[in-house]
């Protein structure tokens, strides 16, 4: 007559229906005041009113204690049962729902009146994981209820080995759990729960994303190359991995195509690549990290390159391990093959060590770089001149002698030339000038004269003139 809602006193009446034991006459009141949800995916445990119903009758259920004779079991026995945990538990489970009215009346609210992840939960909450997978895969659920429902749980409790199991009994292929699991890992990755996620790339045989996985484990948080060598169990890792993935490649090649929608793939050429530069990488780490133990190494990057970055982070491991050696020549082979390997820009390298090596002050050693890069038979003809003249730049700083040293290394007149312009050695610019052919000889004297005009150099001015 006042026209307020009915279903609080309806809920009301079934709860005092089921506490006073009579269940057929709660549904019969329950049915007139709850409703099943639009979504059945959605990621709640549906309304108020349903879960407090669930947890009334949870609460209600007395313990079932099973005494038989496996409470003798010999130790023996007991290491088959802890073997076979899951499937005890899943006869357990089985048990211990169908024959208990208060849980088949749960399971008949939740069927009716809840959500997936409602059943799901309830089907994890008494053990019941098996259950709990073929509704998912029945109900063709969402991967957010799996990973709310399952997967969380499962990790969280430390049963995700007993999940594994299940997910390879219900389907050894595991073809129907792909999303499933993708969905998974994208999650532990998020969560940066970098130890799970390896040990579940592992148990799906997805051997491409399990060596990028322990890539992440070699390189992450390390502050030098005497960490990375301590690290380098993951650089055996990560081959092992790629070596599997290319035998599983060669032999589904020969006979009918493998269906493998979830795991990533990668062509068998990008595979060897890959696992050269791993091995590349091992014997870069080998290298640097005897360096800092004996006291060779003179940089401090506040970045660690390694060969697994971007173009720039590989030509800064080149750099580094022609830098940090005894002298040049000991790290030039194995930073060689890295600008050879993955087809860097050799000069930019070679200009950017010569740099250093100036700031270091160490003059010779550009010259036994020069020497290296001409003997490596892959150097182009101005290589050596244009490594000098990018060094030029810091010609204030090179001492008069060290510089006419390296100008005097290069192989080209109109290099030299331009070398002795750029340090304002005017006189030494005329004296090459002069020696060339006499068209080009007369072109170079007199821009040499208008740069002695502009700074005020009488004498080489003079001197330019008498000879044109």
């Amino acid at each position: 007559k006042s026209g307020l809602d009915p279903s609080g006193a309806w809920h009301a009446w079934g709860m005092a229906c089921l506490k006073a034991g009579n269940l057929s006459s709660a549904r019969e009141k329950f049915s007139r005041c709850l409703k099943p949800p639009v979504d059945l995916n959605q990621l709640n445990y549906g309304s108020r009113l349903i879960q407090e119903v669930i947890q009334y009758l949870e609460s209600t259920v007395k313990p079932i204690y099973i005494v038989d004779d496996d409470y003798f079991a010999t130790l023996r026995e007991l290491e088959a049962t802890l073997r076979t945990r899951s499937l005890s538990l899943e006869l357990m489970c089985e048990g211990k729902i169908q024959h208990n009215s208060y849980y088949q009346e749960c399971l008949f609210y939740l069927h009716n009146y809840g959500t997936n992840l409602a059943i799901i939960s309830f089907y994890m909450r008494h053990d019941c994981m098996r259950e709990a997978l073929l509704h998912l895969l029945n109900k063709e659920s969402p991967a957010e209820v799996f990973i709310e429902g399952i997967f969380i749980p499962s990790y969280e409790s430390g049963k995700l080995h007993m999940l594994e199991n299940l997910l390879e009994t219900i389907d050894p292929g595991l073809e129907s759990w792909g999303s499933y699991l993708i969905a998974a890992c994208k999650h532990l990755q998020r969560k940066n729960y970098y130890h799970i996620l390896y040990e579940l790339q592992q148990f799906m045989k997805d051997h491409v994303r399990a060596a990028m996985t322990c890539i992440r484990f070699f390189t992450h948080g390390a502050k030098s190359y005497t960490e990375l060598g301590g690290k380098q169990a993951w650089l055996l890792k990560i081959k092992d991995h790629l070596k599997v993935y290319l035998q599983e490649v060669s032999r589904s090649s020969g006979r009918k195509k493998m269906v493998f929608t979830f795991r990533k793939k990668m062509s068998a050429a990008d595979v060897s690549r890959h696992i050269n530069t791993v091995e590349l990488q091992m014997e870069v780490t080998k290298f640097l990290h005897q360096c800092e133990s004996s006291g060779t190494s003179q940089m401090t990057d506040p970045s660690l390159p390694t060969l697994f970055g971007n173009n720039n982070m590989k030509m800064d491991v080149a750099c580094k391990v022609m830098l940090e050696g005894k002298n040049i020549e000991e790290g030039f082979g194995i930073a060689f093959r890295v600008l050879q390997d993955f087809q860097l820009e050799a000069t930019e390298v070679y200009s950017k060590v010569a740099k250093q090596l100036v700031k270091q002050q160490k003059y010779s050693e550009i010259r036994q770089l020069l020497k290296c890069v001409n003997e490596s038979g892959a150097a182009a003809k101005n290589d050596g001149d244009n490594i000098i003249l990018n060094c030029l730049n810091e010609s204030k700083n090179i001492p008069p002698e060290d510089l006419d040293n390296l100008i005097q290394d290069m192989d080209s007149d109109e290099n030299k030339i331009q070398a002795y312009l750029m340090c304002n050695k005017l006189r030494s610019a005329y004296l090459v000038s002069v020696r060339q052919e006499a068209a080009r000889a007369v072109q170079l004297v007199q821009h040499v004269r208008q740069l002695a005009q502009r700074g005020g150099d009488d004498v080489v001015q003079a001197i330019c003139a008498q000879w044109l």
